[in-house]
């Protein structure tokens, strides 16, 4: 296994190992160049995940205290933890749930699409669906992903059998159980899903893919891909002409160390990526590194969420199979009739009883809340994932008070729901009643955001250097050695999870790193 020099100049170091920073690690070592990755958590492998869900928080999840402020229900109830994501090796893809959607093409192009919404900062993408398309295909088929490539659709479990009677019923036509990045049979040296049910938890089997056993392992392979875990980056270092020359990390000991490097790319999730160039700045970049814009931070996405769930007079179990095999997706379309640009999606989904009373209604209390415990064995579940509107004034600050353990200033996350997002939300919530009522429930509910999953945009794409902060290549306008790899180059969201569009991204954006630094541009 490879172990660079900390004055080796020439690695690319990657800072994050989830499903933008772990592919484009394996994708470089692949071609031959070293690559060092800092991951901030610790190395936590299949047999060590907890099939229980406090337990398993306790152990993966992203504790470290972070801010929050705006009207989102988030800030509310959860208001030091506006992100439920993982710090560990493989990032967030141990704890996603598998689901693999390609954007639409008219998601490429919002600004063109919905208009100049007001309250809103759209943009078009500097892409587009048809340059993508191969990096997806790609993406698809490195990932296993579900009716892609001949894979079968994984079975349906009880909860998606309620939803897919309930959507037919009330003339839905889009519903099956998914393109799940989730194996339905063995693939690429991983079985097949055995259903356990603690997807959320880390896949135990190996069937979901994870950068965790699937990318990071194939990279190490070659000898060319080391993963530095318990290091968390706290500044990354320039020279006078403004290239970047270094990342400085503390170790697990909370030793400074610093480790040189040709290129830096930024992994850490759209709070921790803009956190870490805000943190750099310098002289010469004053407002952060990379921020002559002003747009590091800046149009912080979550996807319109919220949940909807229906008691049923009979047992449903919905707890048992895989989470979110299961999607309605007829409302995805572009159909301003409805009160609201964009669409939405309906994906399967269960908590588990513990989760259920933590995030059912936070804070309720009396006979409403108890009784849909008490009925939970009999009870189907869904998630809302609908497309949110950038804000500008939605972002990602410096806490002017509040530092880590290392002195830093922390995260501070304000998020306002745009009036679009409201409308959309109400409108999923009313379908995803009518489709548990069509089969018979005796009661529904939604409830409301959990903390964010699909954390997107602050570090967007944009054509213009004003209007964002990468280029179409997620390389930083400001700094030509300097790029980003994560959900935070977004510059919409859709309505759909993302994690196959930065797999997609980071695969493209292993080779233009590759081209660029053998013609020696980088």
């Amino acid at each position: 296994m490879a172990n660079f020099d900390q004055n080796d100049d020439s690695v690319v170091v990657i800072v994050g190992s989830g499903a933008g920073g772990g592919t484009l690690g394996n994708e470089l070592a692949q071609k031959g160049i070293k690559v060092v990755i800092l991951e901030a958590g610790a190395r936590v492998e299949n047999q060590d995940f907890i099939n229980d869900e406090w337990a398993s928080f306790v152990q993966l999840a992203w504790k470290d205290t972070r801010t929050t402020s705006g009207t989102w229900r988030v800030h509310q109830d959860f208001p030091n933890l506006p992100a439920w994501i993982v710090k560990a090796v493989g990032g967030s893809t141990v704890h996603w749930a598998g689901a693999s959607l390609r954007f639409q093409e008219h998601e490429f192009k919002t600004r063109t699409t919905y208009g100049a919404l007001p309250g809103a900062n759209l943009l078009d993408w500097p892409i587009t669906l048809a340059e993508l398309e191969p990096y997806y295909t790609k993406a698809e088929d490195k990932m296993g992903v579900t009716r892609t490539n001949n894979i079968p659709g994984l079975p349906g479990n009880n909860n998606f059998k309620v939803l897919e009677a309930g959507a037919k019923k009330i003339g839905y036509k889009e519903v099956h159980t998914g393109r799940m990045a989730i194996n339905s049979e063995p693939r690429d040296g991983r079985g097949s899903c055995q259903q356990i049910g603690f997807c959320f938890q880390g896949c135990k089997s190996g069937a979901k893919w994870s950068t965790l056993y699937t990318e990071i392992p194939k990279g190490e392979a070659t000898g060319k891909l080391e993963v530095r875990p318990n290091a968390m980056a706290v500044k990354i270092e320039h020279d006078a002409s403004g290239k970047v020359t270094g990342v400085v990390y503390m170790d697990g000991s909370g030793a400074l160390q610093r480790q040189k490097a040709r290129v830096v790319a930024v992994a850490g999730n759209s709070l921790e990526s803009p956190r870490l160039l805000l943190n750099s700045a310098s002289a010469m970049f004053p407002d952060g590194l990379a921020n002559s814009s002003g747009q590091v931070g800046r149009n912080y996405m979550r996807h319109m969420t919220g949940s909807v769930y229906g008691v049923f007079e009979r047992p449903v179990h919905m707890y048992r199979g895989t989470t979110m095999a299961g999607i309605v997706r007829d409302e995805a379309k572009m159909d301003p009739s409805r009160g609201f640009v964009g669409g939405y999606e309906l994906e399967t989904l269960s908590l588990g009883l513990p989760f259920m009373a933590a995030f059912l209604d936070p804070g309720a209390w009396g006979r409403s809340f108890t009784s849909a415990l008490d009925d939970y064995a009999n009870m189907a579940g869904m998630w809302i994932v609908g497309e949110d509107m950038a804000r500008e004034t939605n972002r990602v600050t410096l806490d002017p008070v509040v530092k880590d353990k290392n002195g830093m200033p922390v995260a501070s996350v304000h998020f306002d729901d745009h009036p679009n997002d409201v409308a959309m939300r109400q409108h999923a919530y009313q379908q995803g009643a009518a489709i548990y009522d069509a089969v018979g429930a005796v009661r529904t509910f939604p409830t409301p955001p959990y903390p964010s999953t699909h954390n997107l945009g602050t570090n967007r794409m944009s054509e213009k250097p004003r209007d964002g902060v990468l280029n179409k290549y997620g390389q930083t306008h400001d700094v030509k050695n300097l790029f980003v790899s994560d959900g935070s180059q977004f510059t919409s969201g859709a309505a759909c999870n993302p994690t196959l569009t930065i797999v997609s991204l980071a695969i493209r954006q292993a080779d233009t790193i590759s081209g660029m630094m053998s013609r020696g541009e980088i």
